[in-house]
């Protein structure tokens, strides 16, 4: 079976995919930022065919030389580490987006070094895809591919995140056609399970109302603000994506990842249709009224199948954070 490469081993997306890649008898490379965290090397080494078929590499996203040592032999290369992991205010880098650019071309430049690289598999995100008007009048109709979110957008919790992912994407996208074949997944907000410990920031902005946490429920509303709506996804969905981008030969370029979209209000109602117990104040229930619609069916398109629906997002996230004691 062929080799494949996973950054950001130990992260809620890579983490469970690494799983999956396993289950299905890749042999699977992961990056650490350091193998002495025994937590996280732990969470990895606990996976069922993780002592034959997982190798674990000690590596910085941002230096070319441990990188190239990590992806020699691989055929494949899912880029799902962010600079929200990876930077911080000592580093030779400005800001976030500085990182978020220089890491991405460090990686696709690696893997056109690496003649054994089909593909590299980028996750993306939603945020990056807004359906803003170019003018600030408001929303386009339709929200899909072509959507891309303006830069230096002043949001409190986002801005940052909003403007790295945004640039990041762009350039990974330059690659695709020219040396090396790339996909780029724009991810919704996740939810569904994890096999963390702990529930994943996107789990907890998609409980936001359940928890009446006031700073989360602003996050998830910043969310809707900029994409006009919350675009969801159970992470078993967003996992078979990414394979799916992998092993599907006519695959490439830019792809939204989203089962469903709908307003936080929405959201609020199917939380209090499966757990009546739960009680959410007014003030987490505010209905935008907005009606752009989701647009894109690319991965459908190519035969790929969602297997949850908003209902079973929500149910499941809600049940796990419930087991976990978040709720």
């Amino acid at each position: 079976m062929e080799k494949v490469l996973v950054t950001g081993g130990a992260g809620y997306l890579a983490s469970f995919l690494i799983k999956n890649l396993l289950e299905r008898g890749y042999v699977v490379h992961a990056t650490l930022r350091s193998l002495s965290d025994d937590a996280k090397v732990g969470l990895l080494k606990g996976l069922a065919h993780s002592q034959t078929r997982l190798h674990l590499f000690e590596a910085d996203i941002y230096n070319s030389n441990d990188f190239e040592v990590a992806v020699q032999g691989c055929a494949f290369v899912f880029h799902l580490a962010t600079p929200l992991q990876h930077y911080d205010n000592n580093t030779r880098y400005k800001n976030t987006s500085e990182a978020a650019v220089d890491g991405v071309k460090m990686i696709a430049e690696s893997c056109m070094r690496c003649k054994t690289v089909k593909k590299l598999i980028y996750t993306a995100s939603v945020m990056a895809a807004a359906p803003l008007k170019g003018d600030g009048s408001g929303y386009m109709d339709v929200f899909d591919e072509t959507c891309w979110s303006p830069l230096n957008l002043t949001y409190q919790i986002y801005s940052d995140y909003i403007n790295s992912k945004t640039l990041a994407e762009k350039e990974v996208l330059k690659y695709n056609g020219h040396g090396l074949e790339v996909v780029s997944l724009a991810c919704a907000l996740v939810g569904g399970e994890t096999i963390q410990s702990f529930l994943s920031g996107s789990m907890n902005f998609l409980i936001a109302q359940a928890t009446n946490d006031k700073t989360l429920y602003k996050g998830l509303r910043e969310m809707e603000d900029l994409d006009s709506k919350v675009p969801i996804a159970h992470v078993q969905d967003v996992i078979e994506a990414h394979i799916f981008g992998m092993e599907n030969s006519d695959m490439n370029g830019r792809y939204l990842v989203a089962s469903d979209f709908l307003k936080s209000a929405e959201i609020a109602s199917l939380i209090q249709k499966h757990y009546p117990e739960i009680i959410i104040p007014q003030e987490f229930i505010e209905d935008t009224k907005r009606e752009t619609k989701w647009g894109s069916r690319k991965l459908e398109d190519l035969g790929f199948e969602y297997k949850f629906d908003a209902d079973k997002i929500i149910y499941d996230t809600i049940a796990f954070a419930k087991r976990l004691g978040a709720i």
